[in-house]
């Protein structure tokens, strides 16, 4: 079977636990010792799905901090994906994430060109019993962002532990199984071109699965 690369760009506030999500999706390991990003890293991890398809994800972990968002244009361009990451015990960094939203559109050269660009919604630290974004607030958040881009589908959002390693592995498996690259940007790249980044080429079966356990 054929191979895909996805880049998957996290993004959200620091301190929401985009480090730890990646480190327990990829090496499932969890440490308390927290470090802040700087600037941006990435790190693959080939995945085969059921059909037998083969699809690497290329994961970035980017800066939360303010001081580094003015490097965003550098690290989303050409991103297949976007997980909003935010902490569902820090209201905060979920009133954020519009924002957040916002800046990866603009400095990924997207705009409002692609109103069914790959978002997905994922809610971290559910471990801790201190929650005050509940799961009503994020569906009515990737309803409202879904309804004025005008997207065919509505954002997915889950809620995950990253120190449990709870439903961690949800988020970036959808990605895996609906994220599409169009068969243009294919040929492109088999001539040697890059085109820009992908659009979202849902498949209805596996949208059917957004209501899973690990969902919002």
């Amino acid at each position: 079977m054929g191979k895909q690369l996805l880049k998957v760009v996290l993004i959200g506030d620091g301190g929401v636990g985009k480090t730890s999500l990646r480190n327990q999706f990829i090496h499932r390991r969890f440490t308390n010792a927290y470090k802040a990003t700087i600037g941006a890293d990435f790190i693959t991890k080939e995945i085969e799905l059921e059909d037998g398809k083969r699809v690497s994800l290329q994961i970035w972990d980017t800066a939360g901090q303010e001081r580094f968002q003015s490097l965003g244009i550098a690290f989303y361009r050409g991103a297949d994906a976007c997980v909003l990451c935010y902490d569902v015990t820090n209201y905060l960094t979920f009133e954020h994430l519009a924002k957040w939203r916002r800046e990866f559109l603009n400095q990924a050269g997207i705009g409002d060109s692609n109103p069914d660009f790959p978002f997905v919604l994922l809610g971290n630290k559910i471990d801790i019993d201190e929650r005050v974004v509940s799961r009503r607030q994020a569906r009515g958040f990737a309803q409202e962002h879904s309804i004025v881009t005008g997207a065919k589908v509505e954002m997915p959002c889950f809620e995950a532990s990253a120190k449990d390693g709870i439903h961690v592995e949800d988020a970036f498996l959808y990605i895996a199984k609906t994220v599409r690259i169009p068969q243009m940007e294919l040929d492109m790249v088999g001539n040697g071109s890059h085109g820009s980044s992908t659009r979202l080429d849902w498949d209805a079966e596996s949208d059917k699965r957004k209501k899973s356990k690990g969902c919002c």
